[in-house]
């Protein structure tokens, strides 16, 4: 005699629940069907959590039903009444916005010194410098970070090869990411990179004190900070409101750079931020051909300037094929062994000597 619904739910009834009652009691047996030997249902509980924890009735039931003489096939299936709560979100943390209240001039927890890198205009090689500048040091041991502050034209992710976003456990905190030995963060991780960062000064700063304070850079013995160009809001921010080491302005030779290479120094000195050198940047060209060197923006003229303003003059850097392949390939030149990287590691070491890195 083949099976019947009313002795599917008659066997159902006499398995008691843990908490009283049984699943035809307390009507949360659903879509019965019986086919000849094979039978299906649903058991429907209250709400997901109780759900979760039925797992040993659905199986109790499904061997109930199973004993059953003429049964071949049982198919329970166990669910909740009603959308299962969401998961959490994963956290978001949104960068910009206007700064927050902060007394005083403040450095990060665990970071030594902090140098900024900056220039008076665009397009000198401050950001290969920097990035340069982070992997030299990192190599002769030191602890080392490297804070793109360039919110409009972040470069540093390029550069240091990154591109994954930093994690945010908690949509507060900021997990940096690392690279050639050095602790990164660039506003470029943590926005589209084709969509143009389109802000008043308010939101920069907002940005970057969040970049500095949010952000875990761990035990550092020097967080280089590369500065976009210019004598902005993100400069007079960093310096009022970080305890900064020092400032370290690169130029190139030819006069109209130093014009503005001049202002960047006023304002550091302007803001008792201490200069602690110039470098001169695409110093000299040397023709891989023939050897011959030529000084295509002029040669001296930052060494000079130095030296009438009585400033540290921290070393010459030729312009070098090699050096824009390997930042555009994302492994700085630095992290190499070759004529270029040298230069940069006695750079490294002088400031390492001079005891500010």
């Amino acid at each position: 005699m083949a099976v019947t619904r009313e002795d599917v739910l008659a066997a159902l009834a006499r398995l008691e629940l843990p908490d009283g009652g049984t699943l035809v009691s307390r009507d949360m047996v659903r879509a019965l069907g019986v086919d000849g030997g094979a039978v299906r249902f649903v058991i429907e509980a209250p709400d997901a959590a109780i759900a979760a924890k039925m797992e040993p009735q659905r199986q109790a039931a499904e061997a109930a039903v199973k004993a059953l003489a003429d049964v071949t096939s049982v198919s329970v299936v166990l669910t909740a009444h009603g959308p299962a709560p969401k998961a959490p979100a994963a956290p978001s943390l949104k960068i910009g916005g206007h700064p927050k209240p902060q007394e005083g001039a403040t450095r990060p927890s665990g970071v030594q010194r902090i140098l900024a890198v900056g220039s008076g205009k665009g397009g000198v090689g401050k950001s290969t410098v920097s990035s340069n500048l982070a992997v030299a040091l990192a190599r002769e041991g030191r602890r080392v970070g490297l804070l793109d502050a360039d919110i409009y034209g972040p470069s540093q992710p390029r550069m240091m090869g990154v591109s994954k976003r930093p994690a945010s456990p908690d949509g507060k905190t900021i997990i940096p990411l690392k690279a050639h030995g050095v602790t990164m963060m660039s506003i470029g991780l943590m926005m589209d990179p084709d969509k143009a960062i389109v802000w008043r000064g308010p939101m920069l700063m907002g940005a970057l004190q969040q970049m500095l304070g949010q952000v875990e850079w761990g035990e550092l013995d020097v967080l280089i900070v590369d500065l976009p160009p210019g004598t902005g809001d993100v400069q007079l921010t960093l310096c009022q409101k970080t305890e900064l080491t020092g400032a370290i302005v690169v130029s190139t030779p030819q006069d109209v750079a130093l014009l503005d290479a001049r202002k960047a120094i006023d304002m550091f000195n302007t803001l008792k931020t201490p200069v602690l050198g110039l470098i001169e940047n695409m110093s000299t060209y040397t023709c891989p051909e023939c050897g011959h060197e030529a000084h295509i923006f002029g040669h001296g003229g930052v060494r000079d300037e130095a030296k009438k303003m009585g400033i540290p003059f921290l070393g010459a850097l030729p312009i070098d094929l090699e050096t824009r392949l390997a930042g555009d390939a994302g492994t700085p030149i630095a992290a190499g062994d070759s004529i270029m990287a040298v230069a940069y590691t006695t750079l490294a070491k002088r400031l390492i000597d001079g005891g500010v890195a």
